[in-house]
C-alpha cells in the first residue's frame, strides 16, 4: 500500500503522461479527499525535497515531476520489493552486509527467485501460530536461541528495560536509523544525530518525521513494557506513534484494519478479515509472554506481526521495536537491525510470507543479532567506569531533580538552585536532562524522590 506523498507522486505522474502540463492543489484535494492544510504541508515537504515542482503561486499554483523523475525516487527504488531485490541480492551497499547464507538458504532463495506469475498464490494461514506451542516448539534453533540469550544477557538482578536504558541514546539512533533505512529513509546516520539534537521544529521532511516517530516510539518502549509488560495495547501504540503524521486517516493509527491491504511483488495475500486479525494478534503477544526464551520470543513476535499485516501499514517497521519487548524484559542487547541490507529483509520477509519457511529469517536474525550483542556489549563497557563529573555534582543533581520534580521548577530554575564550576555547566545540564529522561518509579528513591510525585510528574509529560 502506497504511502500518501507516494501516492500523491503517483498521481502526477501519472496526470502528466496523460498530457496534462501540471495537477492544480484543488484536483489533488479533490482525488485524495484530504483537508488543504494537510495537503499543503505535503506538498511543501516534497517540493523541499526537490520531488515535484510548482508552477506558478496561491491557490493557481500547479505541480509537475521534476524532468527524468519517476514517482519513485531512485534511492527508494534501490531499497528492493520482494520481486525486484532478488536479483541484486549478492549486491550489498557500503553500509550493509549480507549473511553466509547455509546451503538451505540458498535454496530457499532460488525457489523465491522464480518470476512471480510462476509462484502459487498464498493467503494467511493462522497454523503458523495456532499450532505452535510455547517452549514446546519453536521457530529458531532452540541451540541457537539459548546461545544467543547466554551470549546477549546482562547478568545479575536488574530492573527490566535497564540494558536498554543504559544505552538509551545510542539505541534511539541506531534502531531509529537502520529500520527507517529499511523503508527507503534518506537520511545519512549523521543527519539523525543532528536531527535528535535539533528535535522538533514544525518544518521536518517525511524522512525526518519517520525517523523522529521511531525514536519517540523507542523511548515508549522502555518506559511502558517495564511498567505494562507485553500487550497489544503496547503493540498497537507503538504502530500510532510511528505512524504519526504519515496516514492521511488518523482513524487509523493504533487501530486493526477495516479494509484490504495488498503487498507488491509478492503472491502473499494477508488476511482481511478485522475480528480475525485482532484475535490473532492477541494470540501472538499471549504466546510471546508464555515463552521463556526471550530471544525466541523476540524472533517469533518480529515474524509474525509483519506476516499478520494487522495495521493499515507500518507494520514491519512496528514489527522490528516489537521484537525488542522481550529483549527489554529481560535484559538482553537490545535488536537494532544493524547492517542489515534491503534486500536481504525483503527476501527473508518474502520466505515467511509464502512459504512460511524461516529459514532466511532466522539466519537473517542471527547474524544482526550477534552485531548487536557486541555493539552493546561494548558501550556498556564503556560506561561502566564511574563518571568522575557524576561523583562529583552527585549531590547537586539531587537537588535539581528535586526542584523540578518535587517543587515544579523548570529546568533553567533549578540550575539557579545549584552551584556547579563554569566549565561544567553544559555538561551538567546534559546530565540533569539525561537523568530527568530516565527517571522512573523503579529508580526515583536515589534521588529522594516519592514514586507518587514522580508517577505524576512523568505522566504530565516529564515537565522541565
Amino acid at each position: 500500500m502506497l504511502d500518501l506523498p507516494t501516492a500523491i507522486l503517483a498521481f502526477l505522474q501519472t496526470a502528466l503522461a496523460n498530457g496534462a502540463e501540471g495537477v492544480p492543489t484543488r484536483a489533488l484535494q479533490e482525488h485524495f479527499k484530504i483537508p488543504r492544510s494537510s495537503l499543503s504541508r505535503i506538498l511543501a515537504a516534497l517540493v523541499a525535497q526537490q520531488r515535484i515542482e510548482p508552477q506558478g503561486k496561491g491557490r493557481a499554483a500547479t505541480y509537475r515531476l521534476p524532468a527524468g523523475a519517476s514517482a519513485v525516487p531512485a534511492q527508494r527504488r534501490q531499497q528492493p520489493t520482494a520481486s525486484s531485490a532478488i536479483p541484486g541480492i549478492a549486491k550489498p551497499n557500503a553500509a550493509t552486509a549480507s549473511p553466509p547464507w547455509s546451503a538451505k538458504a540458498r535454496a530457499l532463495l532460488d525457489l523465491l527467485q522464480q518470476p512471480l506469475g510462476t509462484r502459487m498464490p498464498v493467503s494467511y494461514r493462522r497454523e503458523f501460530v495456532d499450532d505452535y506451542r510455547p517452549n514446546i516448539t519453536s521457530l529458531l534453533p532452540p541451540t541457537m536461541a539459548e546461545a544467543l540469550f547466554e551470549r546477549g544477557r546482562a547478568h545479575g538482578q536488574m530492573p527490566a528495560a535497564t540494558y536498554a536504558r543504559q544505552m538509551l541514546q545510542q539505541l534511539l539512533i541506531d534502531l531509529s536509523w537502520y529500520s527507517s533505512r529499511l523503508e527507503g529513509n534518506r537520511k545519512s546516520l549523521l543527519d539523525t544525530r543532528d536531527l535528535f539534537e535539533r528535535g522538533r521544529t514544525g518544518a521536518e521532511d517525511l524522512d525526518a518525521v519517520m525517523l523522529l516517530n521511531h525514536k519517540e516510539a523507542i523511548e515508549f518502549l522502555i518506559e511502558a513494557v517495564p511498567a505494562q509488560g507485553m500487550t497489544t495495547a503496547v503493540v498497537r501504540n507503538l504502530q500510532s506513534l510511528l505512524m504519526s503524521d504519515l496516514l492521511v486517516d488518523t482513524a487509523s493509527l493504533g487501530t486493526i484494519r477495516q479494509r484490504v491491504v495488498q503487498i507488491q511483488d509478492t503472491v502473499y495475500q494477508p488476511a482481511q478479515v478485522p475480528r480475525l486479525l485482532e484475535e490473532m494478534l492477541e494470540q501472538i503477544v499471549e504466546k510471546v509472554r508464555q515463552t521463556r526464551n526471550p530471544i525466541e520470543a523476540a524472533f517469533f513476535l518480529w515474524v509474525n506481526i509483519a506476516y499478520l499485516q494487522p495495521f493499515v501499514d507500518g507494520n514491519k517497521r512496528t514489527s522490528r521495536l516489537a521484537a525488542n519487548m522481550p529483549l527489554m524484559l529481560f535484559n538482553c542487547a537490545p535488536l537494532s537491525f544493524l547492517e542489515v541490507g534491503a534486500q536481504d529483509y525483503a527476501l527473508a520477509m518474502l520466505g515467511v510470507y509464502e512459504r512460511l519457511d524461516v529459514t532466511l529469517a532466522a539466519e537473517l536474525f542471527e547474524w544482526t543479532y550477534r552485531r548487536s550483542i557486541d555493539k552493546y556489549q561494548a558501550v556498556v563497557q564503556s560506561i561502566a567506569a564511574p563518571d568522575p563529573l557524576r561523583v562529583r555534582y552527585r549531590p547537586q543533581l539531587a537537588t535539581a531533580m528535586q526542584q523540578i520534580v518535587f517543587f515544579g521548577q523548570d529546568l533553567a530554575q533549578a540550575l539557579a538552585q545549584v552551584e556547579v564550576a563554569p566549565e561544567h555547566e553544559i555538561a551538567f545540564r546534559q546530565m540533569l536532562d539525561s537523568e530527568l529522561d530516565l527517571l522512573g518509579e523503579f529508580n526515583c528513591a536515589r534521588y529522594r524522590l516519592p514514586a507518587a510525585r514522580t508517577k505524576d510528574w512523568i505522566a504530565r509529560g516529564r515537565p522541565r
